[in-house]
């Protein structure tokens, strides 16, 4: 067994998700213990199934107003748990039972184009609806407010008047395919 497991939630597709089991599957000392999506029919299912690793869907209800999804956490003992194109907000008691160890990615800059409902294609449009030069991805970690958790780490890319917000947003992928798993890689060495 690894000596230091990763809880990985996504809504979506699950292509980070993909990204660091790759990078991880081989790796002598970090593994991905499981996958959490509050979306029964998230492909990142799908890709969980093709990839042998461990998924499991919740409802709200069991992540909001009960400890459900907290007493799978604790049971699994993570060192890191990663925000994945995870779209809900994380609950205190969560936060609270694993300080510093929850994680998240951004499609930007923070603290620019952040908060509820700022994320995937909403953040791309905005930058390019801006004019903005340059964007990016913030790993951070997570707290009560929507992205205002420290940051860990930013990365860069330059944008330019002709990139249409679906450039911008190939942009800021290939970011978080480059440096998302090597940074959670550092967090836990």
């Amino acid at each position: 067994m690894k000596t230091k497991q990763i809880v990985l939630f996504a809504s979506g597709s699950g292509t980070n998700v993909e990204n660091i089991a790759n990078y991880f599957g081989e790796h002598p000392t970090i593994g991905i213990k499981a996958v959490l999506t509050n979306k029964r029919d998230a492909h990142v299912l799908d890709r969980c199934n093709r990839l042998d690793i461990d998924a499991l869907y919740f409802n709200k209800h069991a992540f909001v107003k009960s400890d459900c999804v907290l007493n799978i956490l604790t049971s699994f003992d993570p060192d890191l748990i990663v925000l994945a194109g995870f779209l809900l907000k994380i609950p205190e008691n969560i936060i609270d039972a694993f300080p510093n160890k929850v994680v998240n990615i951004h499609p930007a800059l923070l603290p620019k184009y952040g908060g509820k409902g700022m994320y995937g294609m909403n953040v791309h449009n905005e930058v390019k609806e801006n004019k903005e030069t340059e964007t990016g991805i913030t790993i951070h970690y997570v707290n009560a407010n929507y992205d205002e958790g420290a940051v860990i780490k930013q990365f860069r890319t330059n944008v330019s008047e002709s990139d249409s917000a679906e450039d911008i947003a190939r942009k800021v992928h290939q970011l978080e395919y480059e440096h998302f798993p090597k940074v959670i890689e550092d967090l836990l060495s």
